[in-house]
């Protein structure tokens, strides 16, 4: 394994001396890629915020960014950097009044106004009717959008900075052949829970604009309103939506027990990134699981001829 870092100021393109432990970490939604590293101080290094960054593994682009942090300490001749790629300046907040456009529409016209490059934007197809987003951070206008695509057809779609372009793809096509089982990692906690994430009950509130209207549509399991009790997820809807529909669309994703899984030194694979899907072997007692199985987020950590992450996943079908 050839791990390179490279930092350009200006014209000039800089390879420090990079001491072990380069981490990268990567969530699925709400958070840039964080790339954090350490570098031999000397006359010849000089980088200072704002300056691009790359890391290659045996060749192949991992990580471009810029320059956020630098830290030092009077007792070492070194530096400790934090660089974010692209998704940082979607911490933004700015305001958007949209009607009939798509989630890539909307994340196409955010790229544009912040001068952000773009890679491969997959066509979400689901036309958003109307949406007012007033001093919003981009991220959580990007995601809106998202999840209003997610409700009305069950399509997850996943942004993520690749190599320096922002790229948007649904997550059936993230699935790779990264196999998680007790031989490629080194340790594991498994969490099932119906206090963060479930509901068996959802009521939609329908305001018409037009006639001043407004109407409560509820969906529910009543098979586990008895198990767990009443979990209720309240929404309101506005303009065309309609209103039984999402609120079908929306206990459908909301229940079922959250499952996750939080695995430690695995073997390391740089395809595997916030939002792929991997298949995951492991038998946790009294419950096994072998599905696949989607990464919340990973913390890739590079050593001398070692690479090894660290694995939050969810999802999967667990058989008793």
């Amino acid at each position: 394994m050839k791990v390179d870092l490279i930092i350009q100021h200006g014209s000039v393109i800089q390879y420090p001396a990079v001491q072990e432990g380069i981490e990268l970490s990567l969530e699925r939604k709400g958070a840039p890629g964080k790339l954090t590293f350490t570098v031999a101080k000397d006359a010849a290094l000089n980088f200072t915020e704002g300056d691009a960054c790359k890391l290659t593994v045996d060749g192949a682009g991992v990580f471009f960014g810029f320059v956020f942090t630098k830290k030092r300490n009077s007792r070492t001749p070194t530096i400790d950097v934090v660089a974010h790629d692209q998704l940082r300046y979607l911490k933004n907040k700015d305001t958007y009044v949209y009607k009939n456009m798509t989630a890539t529409d909307v994340i196409r016209m955010i790229a544009q106004d912040f001068e952000l490059k773009t890679g491969a934007l997959e066509d979400t197809g689901y036309h958003i009717a109307q949406r007012v987003e007033d001093d919003a951070a981009l991220f959580d206008i990007i995601q809106n959008a998202l999840d209003d695509t997610l409700t009305a057809t069950r399509r997850l779609f996943v942004l993520y900075d690749d190599v320096g372009k922002l790229t948007l793809r649904n997550i059936d096509a993230m699935k790779l052949d990264y196999l998680l089982d007790a031989d490629t990692l080194g340790d594991f906690d498994y969490k099932s829970s119906i206090d963060d994430g479930a509901y068996n009950q959802v009521k939609v509130v329908h305001e018409d604009s037009d006639s001043g209207k407004r109407s409560v549509h509820i969906a529910k399991d009543s098979s586990n309103i008895n198990q767990w009790g009443v979990l209720q997820l309240t929404e309101s809807v506005k303009g065309l939506a309609n209103g039984p529909a999402k609120a079908d669309a929306l206990l459908a994703l909301y229940n079922d027990k959250t499952r996750t899984l939080t695995a430690t030194d695995a073997l390391g694979d740089i395809r595997v990134r916030a939002g792929s899907t991997i298949v995951v072997q492991l038998g946790l007692g009294d419950i096994n699981v072998s599905n696949y199985m989607v990464v919340e987020s990973v913390r890739h950590t590079f050593r001398e001829q070692q690479h090894l992450m660290q694995l939050k996943l969810r999802g999967g079908a667990f058989i008793v």
